[in-house]
């Protein structure tokens, strides 16, 4: 088959997927709901492996193909198509969102089995898989737009997904409300393009974009500017990434999802895929790179000191984001990619390997109360090793290449960028000690209650549940988590799921290892074949150099941590309170929920009330709506006066409009 043909198939199993959970949500037993939704990502992802295949047999020349499935209309230039692009970058994309997405629906298959709204979780899940495979496979910006629309949507039913959760719903309404605005500049983007070269494919455009704009040309700088706050949106950057940390609201599976696979990726692809316009707009380009460095300095430091364990790996998240952002930015496309990939791997790992220990604290996700569950849960400890050493970038884990293809790109580019690649080095030190931190306070130490009973066979269940973030007491009933707590040492397919994904954080690292394989960069780079910046890597030696130092600093970082929680017990908490004005001003996150506040929230509030009570009540409705109305009104009454049911008044009336009528005639004829 051709490569478009395994395209439209990796698109319609997970439909098929969600519309046959949907259809018989009241009638699915058990787990039937849960194996549907897996089989039907699964298939997706073999359907994905068929079009690795089928553009692998094509000559590199020709391994860009398009689609059109449906022709919608066409109207002021604008040709609208359900079109998809199979070519190295989306076939790419969905081996990773397929493939990782397969293992956190099989993960979830044991994680929600005791939630009554079992078969609606899965039905969201396949939808939200479909979503950021419609975004991946678009072939041009009007489907980019909708596949980027339906993936903030999926995010808002799945963090709002325990709706009887007032943090949960009110998580969702953030997280959906930052990715409209993101959705405001992708939509605003795509037309500062369109209006010069007149088409929204994406081939046709880059054909064109050298004829029709000039080096970092106004409206292309603009168009690439709004095309940046979609990507900080939906990828969590500074300052659009406050909705991140909210989204742990919702099950474990789906920090996983989101946080791996799907959505925060989506603005390192979009960066990659409209790589033409970047490169002709450095401008923008440098300005993504900076805030790509500068969220990951941020969000790293910020997990220094929160005590959430989902938190802590969300921070986590946007700082690595942070990486693959700076890396599409400077040029360092397959290495932004590669990040990408490992990434997901090892940060699926840490969400289920996090929620196995939530099951095992009975729902408590606070660091403060865990430790001591190394001897109680070894396959989640021995889990959270690999993901966490993957993580701080320790050979031979699969983030210790990934990582420094793009701190070592951005020494080599030259420019601004070598100081942006301190900061990528400075990010590694904060990587290992916020990762470590986590390990070592939540398996080490004197055995918690919880690890205690653990260890005796007796998985804890709380006496009566609450809200992790408030405290407050809840129900087990639908739209609240349910009574059920799994950990991965009991339950199979949990076991099985992280199994492959610490395969993948392990070894996934030796495909692109310099001077011994370049596996995804020779297969990424006929999508690159006009870029002057894809081939511009470092030499063998200067990047195994950057091999040797990177995870000589994270290994630093990790040595911090053992000693501040390890060897010398309670010099973590002395350091918090000789720093207690950093201390505090990282745990408030920077305090940007405030700043935001200020600066958005409350003029708009203002702004909307002055509306309502100006606008609409004295204007509209005393001016508009009551004149109109006052003066039907008078009319109406000036009418009802005159009908007095007199024939003398009715026959003057009629004479005396008559007169009028020839009076009027007689004025005209003369």
């Amino acid at each position: 088959m051709s490569p478009t043909a395994w395209g439209w198939l990796v698109l319609l199993f997970p439909l098929l997927g969600a519309a046959v959970i949907s259809a018989g949500w009241n009638r699915w037993p058990a787990r039937t709901a849960g194996w549907l939704g897996t089989l039907a990502i699964a298939l997706s992802f073999v359907c994905s492996v068929g079009a690795l295949l089928s553009l692998l047999g094509r000559d590199p020349a020709h391994r860009e193909v398009v689609s059109t499935l449906w022709s919608y209309a066409v109207s002021s230039g604008v040709d609208g198509k359900l079109q998809i692009l199979v070519d190295p970058i989306s076939v790419f994309m969905i081996l990773v969102v397929s493939g990782v997405s397969t293992l956190i629906h099989l993960y979830s298959v044991s994680y929600m089995k005791g939630d009554r709204g079992f078969v609606r979780y899965f039905a969201y899940l396949n939808y939200f898989v479909l979503s950021m495979l419609v975004l991946v496979l678009a072939g041009n910006f009007i489907l980019l737009i909708v596949g980027w629309a339906f993936v903030g949507a999926a995010s808002y039913m799945l963090i709002s997904f325990w709706y009887r959760r007032s943090t949960a719903t009110g998580a969702g309404i953030k997280a959906f409300v930052i990715n409209v605005v993101g959705d405001v500049g992708l939509v605003l983007g795509t037309f500062f393009i369109f209006r010069h070269t007149g088409t929204v494919q994406f081939l046709q455009t880059f054909s064109q974009i050298h004829h029709v704009f000039r080096v970092d040309s106004t409206d292309l700088v603009a168009g690439c500017l709004l095309f940046l706050v979609g990507a900080f949106a939906k990828s969590a950057q500074v300052p659009l990434h406050t909705w991140l940390p909210d989204a742990m609201e919702g099950p474990t599976p789906v920090s996983s999802l989101i946080h791996a696979a799907t959505m925060v990726t989506a603005g390192v692809y979009l960066i990659v895929r409209l790589h033409p316009l970047f490169e002709l707009a450095p401008t923008a380009a440098e300005v993504g790179a900076i805030v790509g460095c500068a969220t990951l300095l941020i969000a790293g430091s910020i997990g220094l000191v929160v005590v959430d364990i989902k938190r802590v790996i969300a921070y986590s998240t946007m700082s690595q984001i942070g990486y693959m952002i700076m890396g599409a930015a400077a040029g360092a496309y397959s290495g932004a990619l590669f990040h990408l990939m490992t990434h997901a791997f090892f940060k699926a790992l840490l969400f289920m390997a996090a929620g196995s220990i939530i099951g095992a604290m009975a729902g408590d996700q606070s660091l403060d109360r865990m430790s001591g569950f190394r001897k109680a849960m070894p396959f989640t400890f021995l889990c959270f090793i690999v993901g966490g050493l993957a993580l701080s970038g320790i050979p031979p884990f699969s983030g210790w290449v990934s990582k420094d293809d793009v701190i070592g790109y951005t020494f080599h580019r030259g420019g601004i960028y070598p100081i942006l690649g301190v900061g990528g080095e400075l990010g590694a030190l904060i990587t290992g000690m916020y990762t470590f931190r986590m390990i070592f306070r939540a398996f080490f130490g004197a055995p918690s209650p919880e690890a205690v009973e653990l260890q005796h066979g007796h998985l804890a269940h709380a006496e009566v549940p609450r809200n992790p973030m408030t405290g407050e007491e809840e129900d087990t009933d639908v739209g609240f988590p349910g009574p059920e707590h799994v950990i991965a040492e009991r339950e199979w397919p949990m076991k099985v799921a992280m199994s492959l994904l610490a395969l993948g954080a392990l070894a996934a690292g030796v495909i692109q290892l310099p001077g011994v394989d370049h596996v995804i960069s020779t297969f990424l780079s006929p999508a690159f074949t006009g870029s002057k910046l894809f081939h511009h890597d470092p030499s063998t030696g200067t990047a195994w150099i950057g091999l040797i130092v990177t995870p000589i600093v994270g290994l630093v970082g990790i040595v911090t941590a053992y000693r501040l929680y390890i060897a010398a017990p309670g010099s973590s908490k002395r350091l918090q309170e000789r720093l207690a004005p950093v201390h505090t001003f990282l745990y408030n996150k920077w305090y940007f929920d405030e700043l935001i506040d200020i600066v958005v929230v409350r003029p708009a509030l203002l702004v909307g009330r002055l509306a309502e009570s100006v606008l609409e009540r004295i204007v509209i409705g005393g001016g508009v709506t009551g004149g109109v109305t006052g003066s039907v009104r008078a009319v109406s009454a000036g009418v009802r006066r005159a009908q007095t049911g007199l024939l003398r008044l009715y026959a003057a009336a009629v004479i005396l409009g008559l007169s009028a009528i020839a009076l009027y005639f007689l004025i005209v004829s003369s």
